[in-house]
């Protein structure tokens, strides 16, 4: 598979469901997904754009996605597929403007092994992609992260809002600005781009929700790690929820993210 791949299905994506951007989608759930979230048909749909195009690849494949949960493809086997087909769909049946559709390709079966990844606004049509040992870019042009250590912007996601929000008040509390926007591939992409310095989640993530975004991060020169500074490397590729994250644009700011996350830990149990 290659980015040109990706960035086909990208295209139609764009067309199919860009168009309607800025007017809220259906909220009516259809379901839940393999994953155990509510599907909305806004998920369906690219999920079905998605699929339609690895299937047309005839290539054996596993796809691992949100919604259908796993699915073997021209014999199975070969690279997995791990897609996101709307992250942050509750953004987008409330018509805020802040989904994407993600997808990570690995060689294996853990996080250490993507090789490819790719992560589509599905408002802007603006594309971030990787590839292992290749860096990341924005559009086509190469990115970078953040080069200094002042936490400019700390981005974060909450799922239960009173658990979740203290776990990283020290962070927070350090920050220049904080936003918590809805969409964790959006967000690390844009820890990879240099636009976000630190990106928080307290709370387990699954495989498919970080694995496009921490390969971005890492090939643009960042920091991905679990919420203890813990590699992700080894982290099995699946549906279950598997780890809370911490990313940073450089060493010196994920040391520091860690620094105040732990001290503002101890001063609440001291």
């Amino acid at each position: 598979m290659k980015i040109e791949n990706l960035r086909k299905i990208g295209r139609e994506l764009f067309f199919e469901i860009g168009e309607t951007r800025l007017r809220p989608f259906s909220s009516e759930e259809i379901g839940k997904g393999a994953s155990g979230d509510r599907t909305f048909p806004i998920d369906k749909k690219a999920e079905d754009i998605v699929i339609g195009h690895l299937e047309s690849l005839r290539e054996p494949l596993s796809i691992i996605s949100e919604e259908r949960g796993i699915l073997e493809t021209n014999g199975g086997g070969g690279q997995r597929v791990l897609v996101d087909p709307v992250d942050g769909s509750k953004n987008a049946v409330n018509g805020i403007p802040f989904y994407c559709t993600s997808i990570a390709v690995a060689d294996g079966n853990t996080i250490g092994s993507i090789s490819m990844a790719y992560v589509l606004n599905l408002l802007t049509g603006d594309e971030f992609w990787a590839e292992r040992g290749k860096g990341a870019f924005f559009n086509g042009e190469r990115i970078s992260v953040q080069q200094d250590d002042q936490l400019h912007l700390v981005a974060y996601e909450a799922q239960t809002p009173k658990d979740d929000i203290p776990r990283i008040m020290g962070l927070l509390g350090g920050a220049r600005r904080a936003r918590c926007l809805g969409s964790t591939a959006l967000d690390l992409a844009y820890v990879a781009y240099g636009a976000v310095s630190v990106f928080v989640n307290p709370f387990p993530s699954r495989s498919f929700d970080f694995a496009g975004g921490w390969l971005l991060v890492k090939e643009a020169g960042g920091v991905c790690t679990d919420r203890e500074g813990n590699s992700l490397d080894r982290v099995e590729i699946g549906l279950a929820q598997s780890a809370p994250l911490l990313a940073a644009g450089n060493g010196r700011l994920h040391e520091k993210a860690m620094n105040l996350l732990m001290a503002y830990s101890a001063g609440q149990t001291g």
